[in-house]
């Protein structure tokens, strides 16, 4: 984008036009929320995701135009007759549902999980209950605050089919322990108490970016991560109980995914969420036949799932993962790291894939596979850019004879307080346009801030002088035909001129309203800490020291199941 505080033609004009073409006909309502307890300034603002940049064609339409997509999924989220059909599949297929059970079971115990995790995990041993899962790696502190959406939206789904279709369901959340990426993991961030953000970062540890994640135990450095946190997060109420708690699960010699998962259980205590470790070995015997299928098919997994990409491109669609037959066994091979397996060595695995399951992992194919053969999963929640390798495995699904389950994009949201709200309605500001890392709308929201005696004095000065030069103009070639190239370069010096000065008009504007300026480099550090949408860019773990523990409840109630919208949430 081009720097709005050059003096250009006419430039407000242009910039009014382009707000007008891309934001006409957009209803951005504020809704009440539906709970009368919240205080009166409490509202959520709906923000249609195609709105968004970086939100692709496929999430779009996985929201708004799902039949385009139908052939790669296993149902419409949006259909009554999708869930019905899932629960009936996820009950019918026959799983090691007692063995799991004991695995949670025994997982919750070392952790001393709340009461209600633990009754929702007993619930998964009969034949009757069903799942939706969502999952993520385990993130320090509790990762970005999109982690903690994803289980809100599982949280209400099964509610949701509890309610409406009168069958037990259990939320739960697959902590991806296998995965070696620590980079992915080791850092959280949080805003100050200037809005200004900053990241805590764990040191790299031995073998870190080679060992999973699950086999990394903490050391002394989580109390320096705990104590540089403190020192960052602007003071509250609730810092000390927060840290505190922090302490409890993050703490020398526990293990990167177990405090992670401690961590998980604290925050959703009341809401009965099975925190399940992947990374128990305890588990593998029980997918020990999807690892055996997978070598005795080797390459299958790739060339379907490669085949799905084509067929999503060709039909316009990104895809996220390509392959092909060659690339081998979709599998990672545990020896104290986690290694790719060469295509040319997958021959001989056959036999340690049966009698050794636990020295196997699945890749990114393969993982939905077995975490769907272990769980009566009727629905995943998944984040936007998952969908396009989840619409690869179609056919993956049908290849181990799992039912594939319906897919639901977890709620997106950005909570601000009621100051930053008040600024977007007051302006009416397109939420977005506080992305931008340029002033192009501040400068818009100065501009309509303006004394009319001014901006219309303005305005009338451009229209006079273009209508007096162009009768001008027009004239002058009965006098000289080459007069009127002098004519035009005239008036550009004119509208040069007017540009420049209604620029001066700007800056000053900007110095005299500084507590505009303020307001606005408020809501936007809220709302997209540099330049990043806020449930990527900082963790939960800022917003519970800014709102408390009840966030996690105000969040479940206030937070719609909603496919198509990300929801602005005053609090």
């Amino acid at each position: 984008m081009e720097n709005p505080e050059r003096p250009e033609c006419l430039w407000w004009e242009v910039q009014d036009r382009i707000f007008a073409v891309q934001w006409a006909n957009v209803n951005i309502a504020v809704v009440p929320s539906e709970r009368g307890s919240h205080p009166p300034e409490s509202a959520r603002i709906p923000v249609d995701i195609r709105r968004f940049p970086w939100i692709r064609k496929l999430a779009a339409d996985y929201a708004f135009q799902f039949s385009s997509l139908a052939p790669f999924f296993s149902g419409d989220p949006a259909s009554a007759a999708s869930w019905v059909r899932a629960i009936d599949e996820a009950r019918r297929h026959i799983r090691p549902r007692a063995e799991l059970s004991a695995i949670i079971a025994a997982q919750q115990a070392r952790r001393q999980a709340p009461a209600a995790s633990r009754e929702a995990a007993a619930k998964l041993a009969d034949s009757a209950t069903v799942a939706v899962v969502t999952g993520q790696q385990a993130g320090l502190f509790g990762g970005p605050a999109f982690t903690l959406y994803k289980i809100l939206t599982a949280v209400k789904l099964a509610q949701r089919v509890q309610t409406e279709h009168g069958v037990p369901a259990v939320p739960v959340f697959w902590v991806e322990a296998e995965d070696h990426d620590w980079a992915e993991v080791a850092s959280c961030s949080i805003l100050d108490a200037q809005f200004q953000r900053h990241t805590i970062v764990l040191p790299h540890p031995a073998g870190g970016g080679q060992t999973p994640v699950g086999r990394v135990t903490l050391g002394e450095e989580i109390h320096a991560a705990i104590d540089q946190l403190a020192g960052t997060l602007a003071p509250s109420e609730f810092t000390a109980d927060l840290l505190n708690d922090l302490r409890q699960a993050y703490r020398s010699g526990v293990g990167m995914a177990d405090a992670f998962s401690r961590w998980l259980e604290h925050l959703t205590a009341d809401l009965g969420v099975v925190v399940f470790d992947c990374s128990d070995s305890a588990a593998k015997p029980l997918v020990g036949p999807i690892f055996t299928r997978e070598i005795q098919n080797v390459g299958r997994t790739w060339q379907l799932a490669g085949e799905a990409g084509e067929r999503l491109a060709t039909s316009g669609y990104h895809t996220q993962v390509s392959g092909s037959s060659t690339d081998g066994a979709a599998l990672f091979r545990l020896d104290g790291a986690r290694t790719a397996i060469p295509p040319g060595e997958v021959g001989g695995l056959l036999d340690a894939a049966r009698k050794q399951p636990e020295t196997f992992s699945p890749n990114v194919l393969l993982r939905p596979i077995v975490q769907d053969a272990l769980f009566p999963t009727i629905c995943y929640v998944s984040g936007p850019n998952e969908l396009a390798y989840l619409g690869q495995l179609r056919k993956v699904y049908e290849h181990f004879g799992v039912p594939m389950p319906l897919f639901y994009p977890r709620s997106s949201a950005t909570v601000l307080d009621s100051a930053g709200s008040r600024f977007l309605a007051k302006y009416d500001l397109p939420f977005e346009a506080l992305q931008a890392r340029d002033e192009a709308a501040l400068n818009r929201v100065l501009a309509a801030s303006l004394p009319e005696s001014v901006d219309h004095a303005l305005r009338r000065a451009e229209e006079a002088i273009e209508t007096s030069m162009a009768d001008l103009i027009a004239s002058l070639p009965s006098i000289d035909p080459t007069l009127e190239g002098a004519g035009k370069s005239t008036l550009g010096k004119l509208q040069h001129d007017l540009s420049a000065l209604r620029g001066k008009v700007i800056s000053a504007a900007k110095k005299r309203d500084e507590t505009l300026r303020r307001q606005f480099f408020r809501a936007q550090a809220q709302a997209f800490p540099d330049g990043i949408p806020q449930e990527r860019a900082v963790g939960s773990i800022w917003m519970i020291n800014r709102y408390g523990p009840a966030l996690v409840q105000r969040l479940l109630n206030d937070l719609p199941l909603d496919l198509g919208h990300h929801w602005v949430l005053t609090l």
